[in-house]
């Protein structure tokens, strides 16, 4: 799940942990750190899962071509950065400039905390070294700046927590509690426990009340494993008491709103618009986090919501699955409006067991994709229609390709995550890396100058994954945050 906007954080949107996890008393993040889910190995395709393949007929590269042309990709991309922008948060690959994300004239440099993982599974190591080298040096969590809560929280805890995971540099481990500590104000100081949406890491000032749903949910992965990595419990329990409040205002027809104000608890905006932006990841986390940390109520949250969309959001009526905005007190529709963040769902789907769903909304996807080659930002599902003709590198269809692939072993997902990839890769390929489209719609497609930090976390992640057979990756009990962070999985030795 990603923001909705690329100039800076805006209102939303997916190891082997040994000895390393300290016990902690008195709260449910004792349980193991077990997964409840494990993902199949791949195995023989199961029927009826397929998803569209009408411009996939030729026969796929092997395995191994295709993980070196994306490896090959993604160092092109990481070398644009690190030419021009090495130690700022964002490379704008065309005009060989770099992009503050949180706020002008301050860096933590962003995109090489996103990538310490991925250079880690592709065998990056001397490049990762580097990195962990300039976070060392140069990161700073006590900067006098107003941070976005959620993006701080999934991009930058998320990414030293994984690199951590990767190295075993306890440097990384301690910048990240103590960046955890500076955001917690924006959930301790909420009278509610909804975290508000900014805060200062120098003051512990926070601001923003009307807080979308994504970001009051889409912390207990991070918090949680970072809670047992350290024996303090407080960041697992402030993730919990701002999901059991949400949980709480819940419809009569269990959907969720959109908005919560952290003062009141109340909804600013009750509609519900599930699986679009910017309520996305909150249904994510709570999969996600029970399969991490073993916490049933997760669990039984997802199930309930997940129940609640599919019987009063999901539309059959194109003959393809997409999901409805609907008032949450009536069910009666309010939109058709489908947005590209939301093609995460596919393989959410597919992880809490739904694989029938999972492939199906996958198939509508790959149907978009079909007519545009690289996804446009959103479309209104009824006839395909554009909405919005641009393309922030988004990073969701195939972070479904991979899900899906590995619970299902169906190849047509791999033959998709190609097509995904060859997409990209020949209409956002640029002398000094990958950028973001304005127009997907126009051939040649016009581009904007932006490399996204989450781009060296996620987009050639899933695709590499999906065809490598990393000896650095779990893949039977591998878990990816939001933001394509690898939680669990990642083998050490290799």
């Amino acid at each position: 799940m990603r923001p909705l906007t690329h100039t800076g954080p805006a209102p939303t949107r997916r190891t082997l942990l040994g000895a390393a996890g300290a016990a902690v008393a008195g709260t449910a993040i004792g349980a193991a750190l077990t997964p409840a889910t494990a993902f199949a190995a791949p195995a023989p395709a199961v029927r009826n899962t397929r998803p569209s393949t009408s411009r996939t007929a030729e026969p796929l590269p092997s395995d191994a071509a295709v993980a070196r042309q994306v490896r090959d990709e993604f160092l092109h991309g990481w070398h644009g950065y690190t030419a021009k922008a090495w130690g700022y948060d964002q490379v704008c690959p065309v005009s060989g400039t770099h992009n503050d994300f949180f706020a002008p004239g301050t860096t933590f440099g962003l995109s090489i905390v996103e990538a310490l993982d991925t250079l880690y599974v592709m065998g990056e190591d001397a490049e990762l070294a580097r990195g962990c080298d300039w976070i060392e040096a140069h990161f700073d969590p006590t900067q006098d700046v107003d941070v976005h809560v959620f993006e701080a929280i999934i991009r930058m805890v998320g990414g030293l927590l994984a690199g951590y995971l990767a190295t075993g540099r306890p440097k990384l481990l301690s910048l990240c509690r103590e960046l955890t500590d500076r955001l917690l104000p924006a959930f301790t100081a909420s009278p509610t426990g909804i975290p508000y949406t900014y805060v200062n890491l120098g003051t512990g000032a926070v601001s923003g009340s009307s807080v979308p749903l994504a970001e009051v949910g889409t912390n207990i992965m991070e918090f949680g494993l970072l809670s047992k990595l350290t024996g303090d419990s407080r960041y697992h329990d402030a993730s919990m008491r701002a999901y059991q409040v949400a949980m709480g205002k819940r419809s009569s027809l269990d959907l969720m709103g959109t908005t919560l104000d952290a003062e009141t608890g109340r909804w600013t905006d009750p509609s519900s618009v599930a699986p679009n932006p910017p309520v996305d990841s909150f249904y994510e986390y709570l999969w996600g986090g029970y399969a991490l940390l073993g916490d049933r109520r997760l669990l039984d949250w997802y199930r309930l919501l997940t129940a609640a969309i599919l019987r009063h959001q999901a539309d059959r009526s194109t003959g393809t699955l997409w999901f409805r905005q609907v008032d949450p007190t009536t069910g009666e529709a309010t939109g058709t409006a489908q947005s590209e963040l939301a093609a995460f769902y596919a393989g959410l789907l597919g992880k809490g067991g739904d694989t029938a769903d999972g492939a199906a909304y996958y198939r509508s996807w790959s149907a978009v994709l079909d007519q545009h080659p690289v996804l446009p930002e959103g479309i209104d599902y009824t006839t395909l229609a554009v909405t919005d003709k641009g393309n922030q590198l988004r990073p969701e269809y195939a972070n479904s390709s991979f899900d899906l692939w590995r619970i299902t072993g169906d190849a047509s997902y791999k033959r998709t995550a190609y097509q995904y990839f060859t997409g990209m890769r020949d209409n956002l390929r640029v002398a000094g890396g990958y950028t973001i489209a304005n127009d997907v719609t126009t051939a040649p497609m016009a581009l904007g100058d932006l490399t996204p930090a989450y781009w060296f976390a996620e987009n050639l992640k899933y695709v590499y994954l999906t065809f490598a057979h990393s000896p650095r990756f779990d893949y039977r009990g591998g878990l990816l945050s939001t933001e394509g962070k690898i939680l669990r999985g990642l083998v050490r030795g290799r």
